[in-house]
């Protein structure tokens, strides 16, 4: 049925039935694995050995094992493998990580992060995958605060150690809809990290980096604050946040031209493919998340005991 709407709506795009059938098609040079993140890894192996570029949505995978076998496959075949962590390119993020690491804040010294989100249980209960460890890897933080867990790693370096807590508070699932970890990073640095959705009805996402030299914070693709040490007269918080304080489609309409979040990982994918270069997000990027989700669930699991990294 499904499948008969979207033929009514994009009658000249061929629909598949069959995967097989999809990988023999001599027209299809990219596909995009959307599926539940349990099978990200079967289906883009599947891909890549067939002589098929992918496209990754997130998580990579739910294991640090399983996403590990989409790096070896796009190893072995050579094919182009991107992952879909489209928060990196938010305008405001794109600013977050140049002034980071331009060293504009100094020293990371603190970062603090929540993904308070809110999802109902006709959410969960849809498709039957979701809050289950065997097809979503996880609740709150495997499935939507992912893209958060990337962006800390990615703005605040490698993570050393983790320690959490997780519960089920207010849906019925088998996996958790809230976790809390204190986390520290091979610099020095400190971080907390939230999520949880439970947070009728969806309240922020923060973002916020404290150094020696400088604050950031921000909500998803809001900026909020742009506080510097060498800008005393506060000129260049008035100008970010008159770029960026007004979320992407505000910061688009200034950049025309410019893409951002799904759009700009879309069209990377295809420029990679086309110039014969790698992606900006490469499986080896996005397996560096789904170990820190592991080693919070283990955490947690295990009653708060400190878990090291790799």
């Amino acid at each position: 049925a499904r499948l008969d709407k979207l033929h009514g709506i994009y009658p000249e795009v061929t629909l598949y039935e069959d995967f097989e059938e999809l990988l023999k098609d001599d027209r299809v040079d990219i596909i995009s694995i959307c599926l539940p993140s349990a099978m990200h890894a079967d289906f883009a192996v599947r891909a890549m050995r067939a002589g098929k570029h992918v496209l990754v949505e997130k998580p990579i995978d739910i294991t640090p094992e399983r996403a590990a076998l989409i790096e070896q496959a796009r190893i072995e075949t050579g094919m182009t493998c991107g992952i879909v962590h489209q928060n990196r390119f938010s305008f405001n993020i794109a600013a977050i990580k140049r002034a980071v690491e331009e060293g504009r804040i100094g020293r990371l010294l603190l970062g603090t992060f929540a993904v308070k989100w809110y999802r109902d249980q006709k959410y969960y209960d849809r498709g039957g995958w979701r809050g289950t460890w065997e097809m979503d890897g996880g609740g709150s933080l495997m499935n939507q605060a992912v893209h958060t867990v990337d962006l800390m790693q990615w703005l605040m370096g490698e993570v050393e150690s983790v320690t959490s807590t997780m519960n089920i508070y207010n849906h019925n699932i088998k996996t958790e809809d809230m976790t809390a970890s204190l986390i520290t990073f091979k610099s020095g640095a400190t971080a907390t990290f939230v999520s949880t959705t439970c947070a009728y009805p969806g309240i922020c996402t923060e973002i916020d980096l404290y150094g020696t030299e400088g604050s950031i914070e921000a909500d998803a693709d809001l900026l909020k604050t742009w506080k510097m040490r060498d800008d005393e007269d506060e000129e260049e918080e008035e100008e970010m946040l008159a770029r960026y304080g007004k979320g992407n489609r505000y910061a688009a309409e200034q950049n025309p031209g410019v893409l951002y979040g799904h759009r700009h990982v879309v069209e990377d994918i295809i420029l990679a493919v086309r110039d014969g270069r790698d992606p900006e997000v490469m499986p080896a990027d996005a397996m560096r998340a789904v170990k820190i989700v592991d080693a919070v669930y283990r955490s947690a699991k295990a009653g708060g005991v400190k878990i090291m990294l790799d």
